[in-house]
């Protein structure tokens, strides 16, 4: 049984993981519930990595985790990142092109993951 101090930090952890991201996955809620320590550190990393750095801003990093993303043929989370990379300002055009870089590298497999990503969330900006 959690004490409300705990149970408050496992809350807030969480809130905040949805606010920054957008969304909260089921194994990442079911983490903070069970090794809430690991789950804050795992987070502190996830932020270091896709903020603003010294150099490169929020943006550019998540374009580079899109294109990561999808040479691993993860169009749930590349789907995730570009409405991140859209809330930090990037364009469509520029994630085209993030998309569009993939090809040689990648292959037409990522290209396709990046794309369909793309055209799902421009889909849903139509629809409403």
């Amino acid at each position: 049984v959690k004490d409300q101090k705990e149970r408050k930090r496992i809350d807030d952890l969480k809130d905040a993981m949805r606010r920054e991201r957008g969304y909260l996955y089921p194994e990442w809620e079911f983490l903070a519930e069970n090794d809430v320590e690991f789950m804050e550190a795992y987070n502190n990393l996830y932020n270091r990595a896709l903020r603003d750095g010294k150099a490169l801003p929020g943006k550019t990093r998540e374009l580079i985790a899109i294109a990561l993303l999808a040479y691993r043929g993860l169009e749930n989370a590349v789907y995730e990142h570009v409405k991140r990379a859209l809330r930090l300002g990037a364009t469509k055009q520029e994630l085209l092109e993030a998309i569009d870089s993939c090809i040689i590298p990648g292959g037409a497999p990522t290209f396709s993951t990046g794309l369909r990503a793309l055209m799902r969330v421009d889909e849903e900006k139509k629809a409403n």
